[in-house]
């Protein structure tokens, strides 16, 4: 075990090293107490943590004194975590036990080495306790990475400039896959309410993912379980945001919906910018959450409201850009911003038009029909003060121009200000009542 400051192009780095060639890297007392103290030196020192790991977990021969190291440790994180510093690390071959499970799996960004055993029980422990070892796609950094537990694989060669980007920034462009969509020059958008909804659902519209790219110069990947949430750690207009984007293109056919671990991803962005003091961007372009029977099982309705609550605390600005397709509280999850804007494109709106038709019709054909009557365009949402501006949307420097606008000049705590006054304009007051008010709303769908 070693700890220190190492000099790095981006700034001075607080560094902790565990080495499996020293007893396995191990933590036993004496490890234990240099983690404690590094951390506590670092938030002293306004200094970022980065952490190269390989450990085998709690040192057997210390019993349960070990043990308790991850609970001084996991601590010892937590009181650095209130200086508004990062701590990212690699997992080295090979990262298992109490190691893993407690400071080191606390890390903001987590990367591996390809190749790396990782997991909280060692292949021969996994053997020990179900009488078979894991399949060889198991405990393995590939794995994790494919799981949303890592966020990169990075090679030995690489490790110390990825830690420098992840805890400094900028990073590297996001690249793209091959074959997606770029933005054209703009069409008009129809003014029947249908046709705009499948003019926002248009293949060939890019994503949440697109325009991240699209907007920001720099991007560290914070990586989930569900392809259709992507995250990252970006810089924009020179400045460190967090940014949190849909992909509807995700699986190819421009309808990806959102599961359960595309919500938890986003709590993760949303509290690492609460502690960091970044910004926050949310893109949004999804049909709705997926409603099949494995999300409900992983808790759907909760990982929705969970978002808002996270999203609804957040004390950094905050911005949120319908750039394609708002669909029901699915949506709504990532929209609840100091700042609502829609691409002139785009649509928001209760439920989508085709399930919504399904409820109130049962007969999904009357779905053009419903659309008419939700006032789901970027233009209408506008009138009734739902997004607070339309942007163009085949102008990305004039969409970049206005999002920077918005994030430098959002205040926390204007989303409650929106919404609340959005409810009371709808709410009339019925004359002579005193003690119980009633109220009557505007503008019901019928």
């Amino acid at each position: 075990m070693r700890t220190g400051v190492a000099p790095h192009p981006r700034g001075p780095i607080a560094v902790v090293e565990c080495r499996f060639d020293r007893h396995g890297g191990t933590m036993g007392v004496a490890a234990g107490e240099r983690i404690v103290r590094a951390f506590g030196r670092a938030r002293e020192a306004g200094l970022p943590v980065a952490a190269f790991v390989a450990s085998g977990g709690a040192r057997l021969q210390e019993g349960m004194l070990a043990l308790t190291q991850m609970a001084r440790t996991a601590g010892a994180v937590g009181r650095f975590r209130g200086g508004c510093l990062p701590f990212a690390a690699v997992l080295r071959p090979h990262t298992t036990g109490g190691v893993y499970a407690s400071w080191a799996s606390l890390a903001d960004v987590l990367a591996a080495e390809p190749g790396a055993t990782i997991g909280f029980g060692g292949p021969r422990v996994v053997e020990q306790v179900t009488g078979s070892l894991p399949p060889r796609d198991s405990h393995t950094a590939e794995a994790a990475y494919v799981q949303g537990r890592v966020d990169a694989l990075v090679g030995p060669e690489a490790q110390w400039a990825w830690l420098g980007d992840a805890l400094y920034g900028p990073g590297p462009a996001l690249r793209l896959p091959s074959g997606r969509p770029r933005p054209t020059a703009p069409r008009a958008v129809p003014r029947d309410a249908w046709d705009a909804v499948l003019h926002a659902r248009d293949p060939s519209r890019p994503s949440g993912l697109e325009w991240s790219a699209l907007l920001t110069e720099g991007w560290v990947e914070l990586r989930g379980a569900d392809p259709a949430v992507r995250a990252g750690l970006a810089v924009m207009a020179g400045e460190r945001i967090v940014v949190v984007a849909m992909d509807r293109h995700a699986h190819g056919d421009a309808s990806a919906r959102v599961l359960p671990a595309g919500y938890r991803l986003a709590q993760r962005a949303f509290a690492l910018a609460e502690r960091l003091r970044l910004p926050v961007l949310a893109l949004i372009d999804t049909p709705g959450a997926e409603p099949g029977p494995a999300a409900e099982a992983d808790g759907l309705a909760g990982e929705i409201a969970q978002t808002l609550l996270v999203m609804s605390g957040l004390t950094v600005p905050t911005v949120a850009v319908c750039v394609g397709e708002g669909g029901s509280g699915g949506a709504m999850a990532f929209a609840h911003a100091d700042r609502l804007l829609a691409l002139e494109g785009s649509v928001f709106s209760v439920i989508g038009p085709e399930p919504g038709a399904a409820v109130l019709y049962r007969d999904a054909s009357r779905a053009p029909e419903l659309a008419r009557s939700f006032r789901l365009t970027a233009a209408e949402l506008a009138r009734l003060g739902v997004v607070d501006d339309v942007l163009a949307d085949g102008d990305v420097g004039a969409v970049r121009s206005a999002v920077v606008a918005a994030l430098r000049e959002a205040r926390p705590g204007e989303r409650d200000a929106r919404v609340d006054r959005l409810a009371r304009g709808q709410l009339r007051v019925m004359p002579g009542e005193s003690r119980m008010i009633r109220y009557e709303t505007k503008g019901m769908v019928g």
